[in-house]
Parts: C-alpha cells; sequence; structure tokens
C-alpha cells in the first residue's frame, strides 16, 4: 500500500514510535515539547491522528490508557522514501544515488562490505544483478 511521504512534524513522532515501540501521547508530548505545559498535548493528538489516518499509526485500545506505535517499520518507510526520490530524480534507477554517496565519500567500508554480502545474496538467489 502507497503511502503519501510524512511532514517534519509527523516524521518526528514516527522517530519515536521507532524507538520507544509504543507511546502514549503524553509521553509522544513530553518527548517533543519538554519544555511546554499541556497546551501542545492537541497538537500531538492531531499528529497522531493524521498518522492514523495515513495508515502510519495503529492505537492499541485494549489497555485503559491509548498506547500508539509504528504500523510501518523505518527500513520500509525509508526504502518507500528512496524509491520515490529514485523515480523523481534518476528514472527510477538507484545507481546513480548510490554511485553519489561513494563518490561523495559517504558509505562506511562497513556498508560497502555489507551492501556486497546483500548483492551477493540476490545474485545467488538467481535475482537480477
Amino acid at each position: 500500500m502507497k503511502r503519501p511521504p510524512l511532514a517534519n512534524a509527523e516524521l518526528a513522532v514516527m522517530e519515536l514510535l521507532w524507538d520507544e515501540d509504543q507511546m502514549t501521547a503524553r509521553q509522544i508530548r513530553e518527548q517533543l515539547y519538554p519544555n511546554t505545559t499541556k497546551a501542545q498535548h492537541g497538537t500531538v493528538q492531531r499528529l497522531l491522528q493524521r498518522l492514523e489516518d495515513k495508515g502510519y499509526v495503529v492505537r492499541d485500545t485494549s489497555q485503559p490508557v491509548l498506547f500508539f506505535s509504528a504500523a510501518v517499520s523505518r527500513r520500509a518507510y525509508a526504502g518507500s522514501q528512496l524509491e520515490a526520490l529514485a523515480a523523481k530524480l534518476t528514472g527510477g534507477s538507484l545507481a546513480p544515488l548510490i554511485t553519489h554517496f561513494v563518490e561523495q565519500k559517504k558509505i562506511s567500508h562497513e556498508d560497502i562490505e555489507q551492501l556486497r554480502a546483500i548483492l551477493d545474496d540476490h545474485r545467488e538467489e538467481g535475482g537480477q544483478s
């Protein structure tokens, strides 16, 4: 299912949920707005509602306090955003993006080795290389 991209504030909430697994709206508010009073509670509620409407967040109503958790993993979201970026900038090819990061020395030797292992596994499984 294709989901719309996240706004910056929505992404901030998702970062918390990816790191903490599940949180209450109050916990999210305290993390996002540590030096404010309850005034930001409505903002957090609206963010959570938008994220739920977009399919990024689920709420657990089985407990007296509502808990929210990510319905989409960080890796899945990053992958979809990278694919969208590649489609927009390079006609869908990932090679120019990877080449750029390698040439600009933004990829560590460990990252390169991990990519090699993934490509080798993909080739062994009969995938395209």
